[in-house]
């Protein structure tokens, strides 16, 4: 019995080193990869400290494992929390459950969030897409792409689920929270699986509306950056939001030989006339109609006066 006791141990301190090794290779890889300086402090709140917050949105990411310990709260509760927090009751638990739970958390790998982020990617996608098309007509393609990327991006989405709330209702493994750091794109990403949730228990109208309310400021301001170089466009939807009408552009002269015109152009709002602007060409001079116009409108000096 002696004898075969030594010898266990023998066997066991023969491979302990190389464990050791191995798994902490396989944490410093991960922390690497996956997270990108944010740590939970003693209270199981996140803290960043290679980034700035984010201007406006919540700091504090509160994650609780699956047993509950750090909160007291349990499966049945976040739930409850999440189904008050995004207005609506599921059909199916299960899928609010699969959507709530990270890899981390879960019996097995398919039993996590994973699948339904995916899903939940293209559905915030295509959602995000029909809402910018029907709702900004006069923007191209390539600025609508431009928009729809910062409305749907992890940052975006991520700043949205900590306002909401929905890191409150995450299930998370002991790790997570022990460890005390995690991958940024966590909060991201449970918030595509509720979506994905709510598109197959819902359908596409429940998660339209929720996300033209929860995405509402997100639109506002990637709509107003891209249409810092798009002054028509900008005027357009100060116009149509403000004053309840649409801009028209009216040439007030022409100057110059046909091969180098130049061209007058006011931008009209309703029986209002704003400084004219020239350009090299109507398409130029409309742009610089329309910031004089913005410029007017916000009591601001005149960018492209005409002498």
């Amino acid at each position: 019995m002696v004898a075969h006791r030594r010898s266990g141990r023998a066997l066991i301190n023969q491979h302990q080193p190389g464990h050791r090794r191995a798994t902490w290779t396989i944490r410093k890889v991960l922390s690497r990869v996956l997270f990108d300086g944010c740590a939970l402090n003693d209270r199981g709140h996140a803290v960043n400290s290679s980034e700035p917050p984010i201007p406006g949105a919540a700091t504090d990411i509160q994650l609780v494992d699956a047993t509950g310990d750090l909160d007291g709260s349990d499966q049945a509760s976040k739930l409850v929390s999440c189904q008050q927090i995004i207005e609506y009751q599921f059909q199916d638990d299960g899928l609010l459950l699969s959507a709530l739970t990270h890899a981390s958390g879960a019996s097995h790998r398919l039993a996590s969030n994973e699948r339904l982020e995916f899903l939940g990617d293209a559905v915030l996608g295509l959602t995000v897409c029909q809402w910018l098309y029907e709702d900004y007509p006069e923007y191209n393609e390539g600025d609508l792409t431009k928009i729809k990327s910062a409305v749907v991006s992890r940052r975006s989405c991520g700043k949205v689920a900590c306002e909401l709330g929905l890191d409150r209702c995450l299930i998370v493994g002991r790790g997570v929270t022990r460890n005390r750091s995690f991958p940024r794109s966590l909060v991201s990403d449970v918030f595509e699986s509720v979506v994905a949730a709510l598109y197959l228990d819902g359908g596409s109208e429940v998660v339209r509306d929720r996300l033209k309310k929860w995405l509402a400021t997100e639109v506002r301001h990637a709509v107003e950056s891209q249409g810092a170089g798009n002054f028509k466009s900008s005027l357009q939807q100060y116009a149509q939001r403000e004053l309840s009408s649409t801009p028209v552009y009216r040439m007030v002269r022409e100057s110059g030989p046909d091969h180098r015109k130049s061209f007058l152009i006011a931008a009209l709002i309703a029986d209002r006339q704003f400084t004219a602007a020239w350009g090299s060409n109507k398409k130029d001079a409309e742009q610089r109609a329309a910031s004089n116009a913005l410029a007017e409108l916000h009591d601001q000096p005149i960018p492209f006066p005409q002498d």
